[in-house]
């Protein structure tokens, strides 16, 4: 696309696209997406029209206020783009063509030196910010941003807890800073209000320097994360640019375990790779990553999470991104900002607490625009856990992806406030679209519909500790024809009768069948997930046959 003016004989001449230009010969990028396109148009020409007012007089200014709403300079705007979708474009490209820093706020450390190692290779020019640092390091940041063009530095990096010092602060102030961009900005409402303080100081430190432009990033927010955000950063008023959340490419799937490291195992030998496994804590990563090393060979999966020394991560992250068919088990520390394009499956041992996070940790997957498979490992310590949030709130939102028995994409986008999506793949569109087809669906069962039919088929014939040792057999001859090993314990087994028990979908007999065990036909009745599990329900208990020993 080209500028086109008039000269004063009325003739078109064609102005070079500057947007387009910098970007080719800056970052080799030929094609912008509209969205990105419409955020760098707006940052600049929020600029302009800031210049222009500061040379109006005092009175020109209420003329313009009043002529057109402020929200016109798109001085103050958050933009929600899909992860993936280049969102650091949006404010590397502005802060090329504007004649001052752009200070980026980003909300770890190691996300601020994987930045600075990328625009470092590249043709920006950046500082860095953040704790610990001394005098004498700092007095070299702010040369290189007082330095002539084109060696000057053009972005400063810093996390908002750098921020919080006084004297900092004054000295940025000084730089003549035109844009503050906020990555991550759901971290001000997550995090903000939790632990991590500082974030709800970032309306302060945008109040003091005072720059023309500020611009919040985020690739999910749902209306109440977009309302708080907007409050702590712009005191309510903000101009939202939202792109179509969807990202059709990702696929989503929910598989119904009680043992999720063994559906983890089996998943990892079926699926595509590379894979990330999301675990819910640092040990979990760990056995983990060890159980898959064990079965398919060490060296084919690595852990990775908060607490690995810097050299450790590093060491990690370099496998992790040069691997074509490694497996990571991480924990949510490796995310923001992670630009390894060719995840092909995301599974999740844990599901996170709520949409937002679900769909950021999904969208490791597909970021090259092939397909990936997002798969949440569900049981009913799960739906039981999730029952307890108030319904519609976005904790709540989690259990209703994994139950419903409609679209999953859908039920996502719904909890973001978003847009009515096509759904290109999940799970349960899927199926419908075999069946409409008049093909036969053949749905494996999972561990707990297994066991739970394995009581049903011999009610009070087993104790407890009989029917484990009869289902860690069965299992392991399964598991030996899929991936040739003997992967299932007594622990993995005692976990899924757990759950069964504690749901209330299967009883112990009492009196002449003290501990034997049987289904629960009134339990079945009232739990909504019996039906998604697609495990029978018992209209009447039946009378136990004569054969059957107390």
């Amino acid at each position: 696309m080209e500028n086109i003016e008039e000269k004063e004989t009325g003739e078109e001449i064609a102005q070079p696209d500057l947007i387009r230009q910098t970007a080719e010969e800056n970052f080799g990028i030929k094609y912008l997406y509209p969205w990105q396109r419409m955020v760098i148009e707006n940052i600049l020409q929020a600029y302009e029209c800031k210049k222009k007012l500061v040379e109006l007089s005092e009175k020109e200014q209420q003329i313009f206020y009043e002529k057109e709403d402020d929200s016109f300079c798109r001085g103050r705007q958050i933009v929600l783009l899909p992860t993936g979708a280049g969102k650091s474009l949006c404010f590397q490209i502005p802060a090329l063509l504007l004649d001052g820093p752009t200070l980026v706020i980003y909300p770890l450390l190691a996300l601020m030196t994987d930045q600075q190692r990328r625009m470092e290779e590249g043709s920006l020019r950046c500082v860095v910010f953040r704790g610990g640092q001394s005098e004498e390091e700092r007095k070299t940041n702010f040369e290189k941003l007082k330095e002539g063009a084109p060696d000057r530095a053009k972005i400063i990096l810093a996390n908002p807890e750098v921020l919080r010092s006084g004297s900092l602060l004054q000295e940025l102030c000084k730089v003549g800073i035109k844009h503050i961009a906020i990555d991550e900005a759901h971290c001000v409402s997550e995090w903000g209000d939790s632990f991590r303080p500082s974030y709800l100081e970032l309306g302060n430190v945008i109040e003091k320097i005072n720059p023309p432009v500020i611009t919040a990033f985020t690739a999910t927010a749902s209306p109440e994360v977009l309302a708080r955000v907007a409050e702590i950063l712009f005191k309510g008023q903000a101009h939202v640019v939202r792109s179509e959340s969807d990202r059709p490419n990702i696929h989503y799937y929910v598989k119904l375990c009680g043992a999720k490291s063994k559906a983890a195992l089996l998943l990892a030998k079926e699926e595509l790779k590379p894979m990330i496994i999301f675990c819910g804590t640092r040990s979990k990563t760990q056995n983990m990553a060890e159980e898959l090393n064990a079965c398919f060979g060490q060296g084919c999966a690595k852990f990775y999470h908060a607490g690995l020394e810097k050299e450790e991560k590093d060491e990690v992250e370099k496998w992790f991104y040069n691997s074509r068919d490694g497996i990571l088990c991480a924990t949510c520390a490796y995310g923001m900002g992670v630009d390894k394009k060719d995840i092909k499956t995301v599974v999740h041992l844990e599901a996170p607490e709520n949409a937002e996070a679900y769909i950021q940790e999904a969208g490791r997957g597909g970021r090259d625009g092939s397909i990936a498979k997002a798969i949440l490992l569900w049981s009913l310590s799960d739906s039981l856990k999730y029952s307890s949030y108030e319904p519609g709130s976005r904790q709540a939102a989690m259990k209703k992806f994994a139950e419903t028995t409609d679209c999953r994409r859908q039920v996502l986008l719904d909890a973001l406030g978003a847009e009515q999506a096509y759904c290109h793949g999940c799970d349960l569109c899927n199926e419908r679209k075999e069946r409409e087809a008049k093909r036969l669906v053949r749905k494996e069962k999972s561990d707990l519909e297994r066991a739970f039919q394995l009581v049903k088929k011999y009610r009070l014939f087993y104790k407890e500790e009989e029917i484990e040792e009869e289902l860690e057999e069965l299992f392991n001859e399964e598991s030996v024809k899929k991936i040739g090993m003997r992967i299932w314990t007594h622990s993995d087994v005692s976990e899924i009768l757990s759950q069964l028990l504690e749901s209330g979908k299967i009883i112990k007999g009492k009196i002449l069948w003290k501990n034997r065990l049987t289904i629960s036909p009134q339990h079945c009745r009232q739990l909504p997930l019996l039906h998604h599990l697609h495990l029978p329900q018992e209209q009447a208990p039946q009378q136990v046959q004569l054969q059957v020993q107390p």
